[in-house]
């Protein structure tokens, strides 16, 4: 995403990248980045929280308008959670149960499976 946007800029197109991975983006160079202390894969907000996506969005449109300059990072002000422990727990494996990690399988395999089975469906069926 970041080579992308740097591609684009290149081509006179304005972007912003949302992220969760600041080391990463910030290292790729993009032009504007609207970092989110978040865990990775919600750079956009909260999951179900239309309310800190809106803000989220608000916020990249912003850095958008006004970036004073090139390789602009602006962070979120919203917080995943009030206690930072998360960020030792979220997706860390080492902290799980052996019961946990095969629940959490099961649930991905599941997953899978209606991922597939939607893939799989005609395409007539699918636009429906």
């Amino acid at each position: 995403m970041s080579l992308a946007a740097r591609h684009l800029e290149e081509s006179g197109v304005a972007t912003v990248v949302m992220g969760c991975a600041k080391d990463i983006v910030k290292y790729c160079g993009v032009p504007r980045f609207l970092f989110s202390d978040f865990p990775l894969g919600n750079a956009a907000g909260r999951p179900r929280d239309p309310q800190s996506q809106a803000f989220t969005l608000e916020l990249a449109l912003r850095l958008l308008e006004s970036a004073p300059a090139a390789r602009t990072t602006v962070q979120s002000p919203l917080r995943w959670s009030e206690d930072p422990s998360w960020k030792l727990d979220y997706s860390n494996i080492e902290r799980l149960s052996p019961e946990e990690i095969l629940r959490l399988r099961q649930e991905f395999d599941r997953q899978k499976e209606i991922a597939k089975e939607i893939r799989d469906q005609p395409a007539v069926a699918q636009s429906k």
